[in-house]
């Protein structure tokens, strides 16, 4: 996923939105799907942005700014903002806890079920089958909320 902050032409309402690529915006925006969540213009371009750089390690973050999020249909209500917002931190902190192992997830999950290995929070990727499977199995494994790209591939 991509972040782009918006801005109305119409307007001058800013906004962010998540894309699957540049090509998912820009299909989007020429199919008049991408519209203002404040005044419903179909005049949206990309705002200018800075990057955004990883921090260091022993830096804590800011608290985010509250801005309204768009959402399918309209914008998101402030009850529901702040739900998206708490969900979003508590899966920063647990992905903190615990340890990416890739494709790996299947396989390190089973061991450490079946006692081959010890235990500790993981987190990885793995295919719906290969979820299904665990969950038949009987091991607790669920979907994190929101993607979670790989260290390896965070620029």
């Amino acid at each position: 996923m991509i972040v782009f902050d918006l801005v109305c032409q119409a307007a001058g309402h800013r906004f962010e939105g998540w894309f699957g690529s540049t090509a998912d915006f820009n299909a989007q925006r020429e199919s008049g799907a991408l519209r203002c969540p404040q005044c419903d213009s179909a005049e949206v371009v990309k705002a200018p942005m800075a990057p955004n750089l990883a921090r260091k390690g022993n830096q804590t973050l800011a608290p985010a700014p509250s801005v309204q999020q768009p959402v399918v249909g309209g914008t998101a209500t402030p009850a529901v903002h702040e739900v998206l917002t708490k969900l979003a931190a508590l899966q920063a902190e647990a992905l903190q806890k615990s340890r990416w192992v890739g494709a790996g997830f299947a396989e390190q999950s089973r061991a450490m079920h079946y006692g081959e290995r010890d235990a500790e929070v993981i987190h990885g990727q793995a295919t719906t089958k290969e979820a299904r499977d665990l969950l038949d199995e009987g091991i607790a494994v669920m979907p994190l909320p929101f993607p979670v790209a790989p260290p390896g591939e965070l620029n």
